[in-house]
């Protein structure tokens, strides 16, 4: 049995969550470098994840037979099915309808942050619902109006920018935690 203390462990572990936060500003880089490359691998994770979901709702469906609405639970489980298997089937074109259906959400999102701001107006911070939602706005608006242009760099570099964000984050927290593991050893 080892003699490992909690800071032996605390370090073991910042040491992977600093390497895992390296891949994945390296990862984010190559997004962002490869922007068609990475949209095409988010429409293909994205297609089976609609066709793991499809068979959730079928095996919801068969499970649930009893309860009612059996109809309705194998009719959507349906429709994420095609959906899954037309993005596999057909990458370029489920890219550019990934693209399009990304430029409604951020317009929607971006109305429903001003709503949020003017329901919200009087309370602190209000204003930032302001700005995330005419940058949101913005965004969407330069999506839906270059597509179907923007289809080979717009899901690949937002997904890239995330993930290059999400790392370099991670990376900060853990360099924090190894400071202070370090200090208490």
């Amino acid at each position: 049995m080892s003699d490992a203390t909690v800071g032996d462990v605390a370090k073991k572990v910042t040491g992977w969550s600093i390497a895992i936060s390296v891949l994945m500003i390296v990862a984010g880089l190559l997004a962002i470098l490869l922007p068609l490359e990475a949209g095409i691998a988010v429409n293909i994770f994205v297609g089976w994840m609609l066709i793991f979901a499809a068979a959730a709702h079928f095996v919801y469906a068969w499970s649930t037979r009893g309860t009612g609405g059996v109809i309705w639970k194998v009719l959507v489980g349906i429709l994420y099915g095609v959906i899954g298997f037309y993005l596999l089937e057909h990458p370029a074109r489920g890219l550019a309808t990934l693209t399009l259906v990304l430029a409604y959400y951020l317009l929607i999102e971006g109305v429903m942050e001003i709503i949020l701001f003017f329901q919200h107006r009087s309370g602190p911070g209000a204003v930032w619902f302001l700005l995330d939602g005419i940058v949101t706005l913005i965004l969407g608006g330069l999506v839906w109006k270059t597509w179907p242009s923007s289809t080979e760099w717009v899901i690949g570099t937002l997904v890239g920018l995330s993930i290059l964000f999400s790392g370099t984050t991670r990376l900060m927290l853990s360099l924090a935690a190894r400071r202070v593991v370090t200090k208490m050893a």
